[in-house]
């Protein structure tokens, strides 16, 4: 199996935006890496000041069971969860997703400030592009107290520039202050 990658998107209560990233950057990225997963990026999306996004990654659908059910059965979810979820209206827009080339990888750092991401509805077969995309995984979900999106096929790029499919949401993403995902200036 492959890299599987969660593209998570939370819709807060007015105002509360701010209050979720302060407590995710100050208790949950160390304790995430700590029970198995990567927490790749977070980020505000400049087009609505509800929402948050973010990606983390596992190596495969095994392990990410397993790391899900280390951290959130563990001390320091069971200490927040309350204060994070009192934030949140939704946080089931979900895409569970694998590179579709891993010739071309999840993207190290960005190439602007800003992170341009357009979600595509696939006629099945991923775009076959030289840039980094991730496709629907269509694996079970292993982890079902966590739902996520199903019985659709999508393509995530991570660019501005079009594709020739049917285009579902386009995001512009500011990554928040401890997002490992960044513009580094040279």
């Amino acid at each position: 199996m492959s890299e599987v990658f969660e593209l998570r998107q939370y819709t807060h209560h007015p105002g509360k935006r701010d209050v979720l990233i302060e407590l995710f950057e100050r208790e949950f990225i160390e304790t995430q890496e700590a029970a198995g997963m990567r927490v790749l990026g977070q980020f505000r999306d400049l087009g609505d000041p509800d929402r948050f996004v973010w990606f983390r990654s596992f190596p495969d659908m095994v392990h990410r069971k397993e790391a899900l059910t280390r951290f959130y059965g563990g001390p320091v979810w069971k200490a927040h969860r309350d204060e994070a979820n009192a934030t949140l209206i939704d946080s089931d827009n979900v895409l569970l997703l694998r590179l579709v080339d891993p010739w071309f990888p999840f993207p190290a750092s960005l190439e602007s400030p800003v992170l341009d991401i357009t979600i595509y509805e696939a006629d099945g077969s991923p775009a076959n592009v030289a840039r980094p995309l991730l496709c629907t995984e269509q694996s079970e979900n292993t982890y079902p107290a966590l739902p996520v999106r199903t019985g659709e096929n999508a393509i995530v790029a991570f660019s501005s520039e079009p594709l020739p499919l049917n285009v579902q949401q386009r995001l512009r993403l500011e990554p928040t202050a401890k997002s490992q995902l960044r513009w580094i200036a040279v």
